[in-house]
This record gives structure tokens, C-alpha cells and sequence, in this order.
């Protein structure tokens, strides 16, 4: 049986007249006679050309579902993988493979715009602890942002293939633009804690500065979003 790569899979996507192909332990599936796979994008969240081992797990139903399609292929077996010297770990925990960077996202990004929602606080109400908070949570974003880059640069590497995908680059800009930010904005509450508690020139730049972190978490959100639940045209 003619036997398919990942990379071959991904071809097989719907678009442009292919036929929409995925993977479940190690069978590749004609799907595209399912309406559910109409616009190569299953409820809106799982895409065709990819291997949905692991993906099944978490659908309401079993991989039986598979047998009402024809098997067109074998997944051809990956020859180290783009996981490296991290596949043999991948291969005893599984769940390294995704999970690490959908679940450590959250903390920077929730702190990230918390920064800039504490310290418009403080400066509506006067009270001193709402921006001793918005420090707290300035920081903690500034520690966990190498953390997140580096599961989400190891998720796209194992998991697209370090396939060049548009919302990933932005993911990556906007990502290293906030860290640099952030680092900056932390070093100098760090060095003048009465930035914002003593208004003057300079805090109208720290100010401005740390209200431009919500935009960007709201672009890095929006585009990880745009990963994991694909927008379909209508």
C-alpha cells in the first residue's frame, strides 16, 4: 500500500480540487466524502493533512469512526522526527508533544494584560496596591515569556514541521517585541518604583508603554486561536 509522509499528507488538504486526507495510528484516510470535512476543517478546530493519533482522544467519539472512510495509505514511519533527541521523551510521555505550550500560554498572557489593567486602576482610584499589583504581575509575565516562546518555538518545530505559517510568525514577532518590552518596563519600575506614583514626563512613556501590552496579547491570542480553531469561510 502506497505509503505517505507527513509532509506528503499535508498536501492533501481540500484546496485547490485535492481530496482531504488525514492519519490515525499509522492508516491514512480518504475523508472527503464527509460532509463534516467539507472545507477540510472538521468542526471547526481539527485540519485534514495531519496525523489525528493523539487529536481522537480528546473527540466525542472513537476511532471506529474511521471505518466508514477508505484507507488510501500507510503513515510513512518518521525517521527521527523533528523532534530530535526530544522524540524518545515524546514517545514515553506523550503529552509532552502538545500540551506544554497550549498549557503554559495562559500565565504570561493573562499577566500581560493584567499589568496595564492594575496600573489604569491605580491611577482612577489612588489606591497604592493596585499598582504594587500591576508590578507583581509585570514581572511574573516578564519570567514566564521565555518559557511560553520556547514550548511554542518547540510545538511548531514537532508539531508543523517548522512549516512557514502565517500566524506563527506573527506569533513570534509580537512575541519578542512584548518580551522586550516587558523587560525594559520591569528594569525601570525596578529602578524608579515611583514611575507611576510620581507622575512627570517619564511616566507618560512607561504608561504608554505598558498599555501597548494589551494589544499585543490580544494579537498573540487571537492568531493562537486561529491555530487551534481555524476560521472556515461560511
Amino acid at each position: 500500500m502506497l505509503e505517505i509522509s507527513l509532509e506528503e499528507l499535508a498536501e492533501y488538504n481540500g484546496k485547490e480540487g485535492k481530496p482531504v486526507y488525514v492519519a490515525f495510528d499509522g492508516k491514512v484516510y480518504d475523508v472527503s466524502g464527509s460532509t463534516l470535512w467539507k472545507t477540510g476543517t472538521h468542526m471547526r478546530r481539527h485540519r485534514s493533512g495531519v496525523d489525528l493519533t493523539v487529536d481522537i482522544g480528546g473527540a466525542p467519539h472513537g476511532p471506529e469512526v474511521f471505518d466508514q472512510f477508505p484507507q488510501v495509505g500507510v503513515l510513512k514511519a518518521k525517521d527521527g522526527g523533528k523532534g530530535g533527541f526530544f522524540e524518545p521523551l515524546f514517545k514515553r510521555y506523550p503529552m509532552l508533544r502538545r500540551h506544554p505550550h497550549p498549557m503554559t500560554v495562559h500565565f504570561p498572557l493573562v499577566f500581560m494584560l493584567s499589568a496595564p489593567f492594575f496600573t489604569l486602576l491605580y491611577l482612577a482610584t489612588g489606591v497604592a496596591s493596585f499598582e504594587t499589583t500591576a508590578f507583581h504581575c509585570l514581572a511574573a509575565g516578564t519570567i514566564f515569556n521565555p518559557i511560553v516562546m520556547f514550548t511554542g518555538f518547540l510545538s511548531w518545530w514537532v508539531n508543523y514541521m517548522g512549516k512557514i505559517l502565517r500566524p506563527v510568525i506573527i506569533k513570534m514577532i509580537f512575541s519578542f517585541i512584548m518580551t522586550i518590552i516587558s523587560i525594559i518596563l520591569l528594569s525601570w519600575r525596578v529602578m524608579a518604583p515611583d514611575i507611576v506614583t510620581s507622575l512627570r514626563m517619564a511616566s507618560l512613556i512607561y504608561l504608554l508603554l505598558i498599555i501597548s501590552l494589551s494589544p499585543m496579547v490580544i494579537i498573540i491570542g487571537w492568531h493562537g486561536a486561529k491555530l487551534t480553531f481555524p476560521i472556515e469561510k461560511e
